[in-house]
């Protein structure tokens, strides 16, 4: 028995460190092969120079995202302007029966004028009234509305970026998230996404990067899918331009 608490814990650590070596040879043993002690030389960083320079022609582009993103559970429409994301929102909104909308502060949605055309549907808009409890409003959301930020054909992914008028919640409470993608915003590798952050260095970045692949999707309790625990249960990505 250890007479002080410095040589308990010192006892402690050396029989930790003691298992941790039996784990970690035993692990190398059913390899077959030594244990590897020295950290690995490393001839380059990243991606390698060929997948730098890897880029899908658009229309492959638009093609591989929409086979993606539907591979997870996800819808996309292929829009050619705005105005026709205003037809398509009122059309489903309508199709849904949907009493309440939600979407972020942004001149783009602005122009959509959902609340001139839709009757019967409130719209609210992300914090343009600071003292409303923006939260429970997109809880209660039937659609959130989003401008997406980047988006990824290889992954089938799309990045919104959370700020004071584009709250985080606009994509993760409501019941249907429409995600408008503006064509040119559509890139062929996460990486042409992440190297804008890399860019604006860590005191310049959002307060929050969301990547969303279709709807939530959730098989932590006894390996069961369910959709929608965690967000929206459906997603709709309307490609536009």
């Amino acid at each position: 028995m250890a007479d002080t608490h410095q040589e308990w814990l010192a006892q402690l650590e050396m029989e930790s460190r003691a298992k941790q070596e039996t784990f970690m040879n035993g692990i190398a043993s059913k390899l077959g092969r030594a244990r590897v002690t020295e950290k690995p030389v490393q001839s380059y960083r990243g991606a390698p120079d060929f997948w730098q320079a890897f880029e899908w022609p658009l229309e492959e582009r638009i093609t591989r995202f929409t086979e993606n993103f539907q591979a997870a559970g996800g819808h996309v429409a292929r829009l050619s302007s705005m105005e026709d994301v205003q037809q398509f929102i009122v059309n489903k909104a309508q199709e849904m029966s949907v009493k309440y909308i939600i979407r972020q502060n942004q001149s783009e949605l602005d122009a959509l004028d959902l609340e001139g055309v839709l009757k019967g549907t409130s719209v609210s808009v992300w914090n343009r009234e600071p003292e409303n409890h923006w939260k429970a409003r997109a809880a209660e959301a039937d659609f959130g509305i989003v401008m997406a930020d980047y988006a990824t054909a290889y992954t089938g992914s799309i990045t919104v970026l959370s700020s004071q008028d584009k709250g985080r919640s606009v994509s993760l409470l409501p019941t249907v998230l429409m995600a408008i993608i503006p064509v040119d915003r559509l890139k062929t590798r996460l990486g042409e996404t992440l190297v804008h952050f890399d860019r604006a260095g860590s005191e310049n970045l959002p307060a929050g990067i969301h990547f969303i692949s279709g709807p939530s999707r959730s098989a932590d309790i006894e390996n069961d899918l369910t959709i929608g625990v965690h967000g929206p249960g459906i997603v709709y990505a309307l490609i536009v331009g």
